[in-house]
Formats: structure tokens, C-alpha cells, sequence
């Protein structure tokens, strides 16, 4: 029995993206669950598993409730100590979880001016006082976690503390806030790492849009990696019988870079669409 993670919606959830990527990018097996932000409130949604009230909540394959994002990291490197959750070196353990609770209890101007929105990036932005001193700290913090461990994460390898910040980086990417080269470098590596396309292809996929999370301003690309040139079509043959996902028929179709593939269902279309380089599994099948 696998864990079950209960994630609100891949586009605007922020805490939702820290506790995927935890279980996502550790290896570690689980399958999500999504409540609807707009249908009731979470806690009603939760009320089986109370007293949690919040995504991202764990069930454990144990049956145990864990109901916070930090906790959350904890438990895992508990139940999985060989994910790497946390770093081996002590030193940069002790500072990957300063990195972890520093974000988990602060910065709230940023979150409060500047909602995640993974559907639109935009410019003409000017952050609040408030905001410019949470931009000051997080560059403070980053550049001596990078200074000392050598990057190419906060503490070397990818731990618990980037998934933290993973909403942090595309805050700033997506509202073209002002820091310094070396954080724009580690913002920039979040866009690219796999693990955060696939999240923001799975929520370009459901294409929810949530209009109290939109803000007034001009809109521009989004600052990460042009996806391939790609589009469902109806008709056509698929060079593949088999979904590359599932292995089960190949019966809805797309192209990328004018030829035709096929997998098993409207959603793995979709989320390939989005952004195919983000799947390893469709990838493999491109390059074959």
C-alpha cells in the first residue's frame, strides 16, 4: 500500500507543490488525491481525515495522519531515510532544515501580494516595502546556503529545503521580481528541474482557472523552458500503439514536431501536450 497525498489544485496550490514534490522527487511510491478549491472549503473536504483542515495532507500506507508540510518532511525522512530527504552531511542537514522552517513560518507579504499562478507570468509588478524585505532575506539566505554548500541547490544535492522554496522561485519567475544573479540562477534551475514541469504541466492539463487568484496586470510568457511545438489533433495514425504511460491502446492522438503520437486517455494528452520534455516515458518514445 502506497501513501496518499491530498493536493489542492497544481497551478495555484503552493503548499500542495512542496508536499508532492517531497514524495515526486524523492522516489518515494504514492498517488494523489485533489480537492477542488472551488466547490467547498478544504477542511469539509478533509473532514474524514480530521483534524487535518490543509493540503498538503499525507495519509501514511499506515493509516496516520500528517496535516503540516514540515511534519510532513519529517515523517518521510523517517519512514524513507534513503530518499535523501534531508542531506547526509550534518552541517548542511542542519541548514537545509533552518532553510525549510525559515520558509514554512515567514515571508508572508510575498505570499500575500504575490498568489502562485503557474498559468501566467507577469510584468509591471512593484512589490510593497514589505515584499522587498521578504526578496532581501530570501537573497540573503539563498546566497549563503549556495556560497556554502557550492550549489547547485541550497545545500548541494536537492533536498526538503528546495521543495520549500520550489513556489518561492516561481513567485518570483512569474511576477519578474528583482534579486540577485546567483538566486535568478537557482529560480531559473527550479523552472527547468523535471520534476517542477511535470506539476505545472499536470496543471495546464486541468486548465482550472481560479479568477481570485489572477492579479491586474499585463501578462508575458512564461520565463521557464519553451515547451515543444505541440497540439491535440483527431485524426491521423500515432507512430505508437501503446500509451507509453500505460501501455494501454494508443487512441488519443497529438503531434510533436509534426508527428503523431497516441496515449490512453484525454489527461495524458493533455499533460503532454503541455510540456512532452517533462515526461521521461514520452520522451524515451520521441527518441526512439
Amino acid at each position: 500500500m502506497a501513501h496518499t497525498l491530498i493536493i489542492g489544485d497544481y497551478t495555484y496550490s503552493s503548499w500542495s507543490l512542496r508536499g508532492w514534490l517531497m514524495l515526486h522527487r524523492f522516489g518515494i511510491p504514492f498517488q494523489p488525491k485533489l480537492v477542488e478549491f472551488n466547490v467547498d472549503s478544504v477542511a469539509n473536504q478533509l473532514a474524514q481525515h480530521a483534524p487535518a483542515r490543509t493540503v498538503p495532507t499525507l495519509i501514511t500506507d499506515s493509516g496516520d495522519v500528517v496535516w503540516d508540510s514540515l511534519a510532513i518532511a519529517e515523517e518521510l525522512a523517517t519512514r524513507h531515510p534513503e530518499a535523501g530527504i534531508w542531506p547526509k552531511d550534518a552541517s548542511l542537514r542542519c541548514l537545509a532544515r533552518n532553510l525549510a522552517a525559515e520558509m514554512h513560518s515567514g515571508y508572508f507579504s510575498l505570499r500575500d501580494d504575490c498568489p502562485m499562478n503557474l498559468s501566467v507570468a507577469y510584468e509591471g509588478f512593484t512589490p510593497s516595502e514589505a515584499t522587498q524585505t521578504d526578496l532581501a532575506r530570501i537573497d540573503q539566505v539563498w546566497t549563503h546556503a549556495l556560497e556554502r554548500s557550492g550549489g547547485p541547490w541550497l545545500c548541494g544535492e536537492y533536498s526538503a529545503a528546495d521543495a520549500f522554496f520550489a513556489p518561492v522561485a516561481a513567485r518570483i519567475a512569474g511576477y519578474g521580481l528583482d534579486v540577485s544573479p546567483a538566486s535568478q540562477t537557482y529560480v531559473a534551475g527550479h523552472l527547468a528541474d523535471p520534476a517542477f514541469r511535470r506539476w505545472r504541466a499536470l496543471g495546464e492539463a486541468r486548465a482550472v482557472a481560479l479568477p481570485w487568484y489572477a492579479r491586474d496586470f499585463d501578462t508575458v510568457a512564461w520565463p521557464g523552458p519553451k515547451p515543444l511545438p505541440s497540439a491535440i489533433v483527431e485524426t491521423g495514425s500515432a507512430e505508437n500503439a501503446s500509451c507509453p504511460y500505460s501501455g494501454k491502446p494508443a487512441t488519443f492522438l497529438f503531434e510533436v514536431n509534426g508527428r503523431t503520437f497516441g496515449v490512453c486517455n484525454a489527461t495524458c494528452r493533455a499533460k503532454t501536450v503541455a510540456d512532452p520534455e517533462a515526461w521521461p516515458e514520452f520522451m524515451a518514445l520521441l527518441g526512439s
